[in-house]
């Protein structure tokens, strides 16, 4: 991966509370298991930033690197690589996600 990839991976990371790297864009996911992941972040919360990784084939092949995670969609919380769609369900599921969301936007109301 170029330094000028990584640097524009880590730059969104850091720059979004919550992130998911996926195939298509919220209003039209282009994989099923970006849709899932789609379903379940908008039934917990309205404001999260999405980014297109067909839209850049650099971004697509160094994202995958840069979590050391394979596949999309990459649900990032507060710069922290959370996982892919069976992650996501799992979490979800689980109720953690729910839970590491209500943190975040407990942290965001405090500051």
């Amino acid at each position: 991966m170029s330094d000028p990839v990584q640097e524009k991976i880590d730059e969104l990371v850091k720059q979004h509370r919550v992130l998911l790297f996926m195939k298509g864009d919220r209003r039209m996911p282009q994989c099923g298991f970006s849709a899932t992941a789609v379903q379940i972040l908008d039934s917990l919360l309205s404001d999260y930033t999405t980014v297109n990784v067909l839209a850049d084939e650099g971004i697509r092949q160094g994202i995958k690197q840069y979590s050391s995670w394979p596949t999309i969609p990459q649900l990032y919380l507060n710069g922290e690589f959370q996982g892919g769609c069976d992650i996501l369900i799992e979490m979800y599921e689980s109720g953690e996600l729910q839970q590491k969301l209500g943190a975040l936007a407990g942290a965001e109301s405090a500051s």
